[in-house]
């Protein structure tokens, strides 16, 4: 603290008045406000907007100044200055600093005033610093008595109602009523209307920095005008100089890629935009662009007009700034339109990429689907002929056990007995006889069983297959009248057939096979 004090000490009243300010804007402390006035040698413009926009690589400033220290060092100092020296090189030095210092156009971003804290100077912070303690301290006694007694602030405030709605504070010094940034551009735009008449000019009705980062994004010269209608020359310079036919399809043509953008500085915007500007008089119009040689996000002001001027004189010097910064943003606008390319092709590259690995992975997923669908075939099938195997065994040996549990013939001296005459599916005719009180399952069995009975290759020892539930695939028929005796019906021989009968073997598993094949 003491540091800051002695600084503070030896620096000059100009000095101490630009601290002040810087540290009113940006509310940084005095160690750190003070090296960055002095880099920018107590602009306090400049310094603002390095604090918020942060320090170009390259120090402009001092660039600049060496240029010009070097340029007007003499190369000897024992040569005294003739009138041909002073023709020529002293111009031509100032004309060289002239053009290497460029103003820094600050991006403002309006606050409204209620909010706008300003820091007393240090030796009236130091006089009123007892008052201040003593009314914090009686601040906070209220409001624990408020916390303890509820009514009486609302008591308090029903005395003070009349005060609540009070216009004052709503208002600027000027009567003009603070509203948002885009409100109060339009206000203005209708205030402009109504006092001048209709007009083509291409107001950006906005706020101030939105114009001002559009500029900077599309590369593009923002026409800043500020006027005072406390100023006699602001009806003149608008009617003569602004709404003039010449100047109005200047700002207007696409070529020139300008943003017009205009306030009033009785307002909270305009009046902050003419104090970052530095402007002295109104009305005022600048031309502020983008400024590639200060740093990748500098803008600076092209050029001035401030007063009442010509149409003929405005648009000329705004050319003129124009074409002073047109070179430097034509080099931004190609490596913009370089970097567009390869970002384009590289985009494009990206994209075909993706494609490509897209494609691989569709074909790899085909391939994966097709090996997968031919593997639950293979699969399939080799399940299906597994099954087929473990059936016709399973069938060959409930066969082999169900003709080992047929009763025999009976002899044709027994008179109970049942005498059935059966065609088999080859044309074969078989005559047996039966017990009358067989069930029609004997039947069926002995149909089944029939080669096997015939080969003799009889055998106690061959059991019932576990899990097997065996189906017989045929249906004994009588032809005339036709009948069909199912087995599910039961029922003995002498009640289902009588005690003789002609049977023919008919096959009902003769369409599953075909389907078999065909799907095969």
């Amino acid at each position: 603290m003491a540091d800051a004090e002695s600084d503070i000490a030896q620096l000059t009243e100009d000095q101490q008045v630009a601290l002040q300010q810087f540290i009113a804007v940006t509310a940084q402390d005095t160690k750190d406000a003070i090296p960055l006035l002095r880099r920018c040698q107590w602009n306090v413009q400049i310094s603002i907007a390095r604090f918020f926009d942060g320090e170009p690589a390259e120090d402009p400033i001092a660039a600049a100044a060496t240029a010009g220290l070097d340029v007007s060092a003499p190369q000897d100092t024992r040569r005294q200055e003739t009138l041909l020296n002073g023709l020529t090189n002293s111009p031509r030095s100032s004309t060289s600093s002239r053009r290497r210092v460029i103003d820094i156009a600050p991006r403002v971003v309006p606050q409204p005033e209620s909010q706008v804290a300003t820091q007393a100077p240090l030796i009236l912070t130091i006089l009123f610093a007892p008052f201040s303690l003593i009314y914090s301290i009686l601040s906070k006694y209220f409001r624990f008595v408020g916390y303890l007694f509820p009514f009486l602030p609302l008591f308090w405030g029903r005395l003070t109602a009349s005060n609540i709605n009070a216009p004052v504070s709503r208002r600027t010094a000027g009567g003009r009523r603070p509203l948002n940034p885009r409100d109060t551009a339009a206000r203005f735009v209708r205030e402009f209307e109504e006092e001048y008449g209709t007009h083509n000019l291409p107001f950006f009705e906005n706020a101030y920095a939105q114009a001002f980062d559009l500029a900077k994004k599309n590369l593009q010269f923002l026409l800043v005008i500020l006027v005072s209608p406390e100023h006699d020359e602001t009806s003149s310079f608008i009617r003569e100089t602004l709404l003039s036919q010449e100047v109005v399809e200047f700002i207007r043509n696409p070529e020139n890629n300008i943003i017009l953008w205009a306030g009033n500085v009785q307002d909270s915007e305009a009046y902050q935009v003419s104090a970052s500007l530095n402007c002295t008089k109104f009305p005022f119009a600048g031309l502020i662009v983008h400024t590639p040689q200060v740093s990748s996000t500098a803008m600076g002001v092209a050029t001035r007009i401030t007063g009442p001027t010509p149409p003929a004189q405005f648009i000329s010097k705004l050319r003129k700034g124009m074409q002073a910064h047109s070179e430097p943003l034509s080099r931004v606008r190609a490596q913009r339109t370089e970097q567009q390319a390869a970002r384009s092709i590289r985009q494009q590259q990206d994209s075909a990429y993706e494609r490509s690995l897209a494609q691989d992975r569709e074909r790899t997923r085909k391939k994966k689907e097709e090996a997968e669908r031919k593997a639950k075939e293979e699969k399939e099938a080799l399940e299906r002929e597994q099954a087929k195997e473990r059936y016709a065994q399973d069938l060959e040996q409930w066969r082999k056990w169900r003709a080992s549990s047929i009763s025999g013939e009976p002899s044709a001296e027994q008179k109970d007995i049942v005498r059935i005459s059966l065609r088999m599916p080859n044309a074969d005719r078989v005559v047996r006889r039966f017990a009358a009180d067989a069930p029609i399952e004997e039947l069926y069995a002995f149909v089944e069983c029939y080669d096997i009975i015939q080969s003799g290759e009889l055998s106690k020892e061959v059991s019932e297959p576990q899990n097997f539930e065996h189906e017989y695939k045929f249906q004994l028929v009588s032809p005339v009248p036709r009948e069909v005796y199912e087995l599910k019906a039961g029922g003995t021989l002498r009640e289902r057939i009588g005690r003789s009968g002609n049977l023919i073997v008919e096959r009902t598993d003769i369409e599953s096979e075909d389907e078999d094949e065909d799907e095969a």
